[in-house]
């Protein structure tokens, strides 16, 4: 059973590597809003459109206050690849063991075109600048799901 975080509680803090295999730690990101959101592969349709998404919402978002940041299960190569074919500015973590994944509950049985399997659930959360969580979203869309997030917090266009 996967542990699912609840607002109001501390972000589980970690150390990653990013997309140029440099340490990032997320308690580096205290006194900053942050928005954490967990994808299942780099370089497939429905995470680029995610992450897309955030690049193209990334101006807005820093405006309000909002560093954003991706982790997936990707080595660091592939997340370069990522980076360079999407034209996304925003840091990628790779987490491999995937331990973050587990401490945030985003590692676990989920429905694939009517199968139950092991794997990524797709998920967003929203840290203040304290690293309290202050949305926990667990089985969000590809598609859309910037736009709703950007409602949720009223950051205008």
């Amino acid at each position: 059973m996967t542990t699912r975080l609840e607002p109001g509680t501390p972000a589980p803090d970690f150390t990653l590597l990013d997309q140029d295999e440099k340490p990032l730690a997320l308690s580096d990101l205290r006194g900053q809003k942050v928005v954490l959101y967990f994808y299942p592969e780099a370089l497939t349709t429905g995470c680029a459109k995610q992450a897309c998404d955030f690049r193209d919402s990334l101006g807005s978002l820093v405006s309000a206050g909002y560093t954003v940041v991706g982790v997936s299960r990707d080595l660091p190569e592939k997340l370069r690849r990522f980076r360079d074919r999407d034209g996304l500015t925003f840091e990628l973590l790779s987490d491999p063991e995937r331990t973050v994944h587990e401490a945030y509950g985003t590692w676990g049985e989920k429905s694939n075109y009517g199968r139950i399997v092991q794997g990524v659930i797709r998920s967003t959360f929203v840290l203040d600048e304290d690293g309290v969580i202050e949305k926990a979203l667990y089985n969000v869309k590809a598609t859309g799901h910037v736009a709703r997030l950007r409602r949720e917090l009223r950051i205008d266009a």
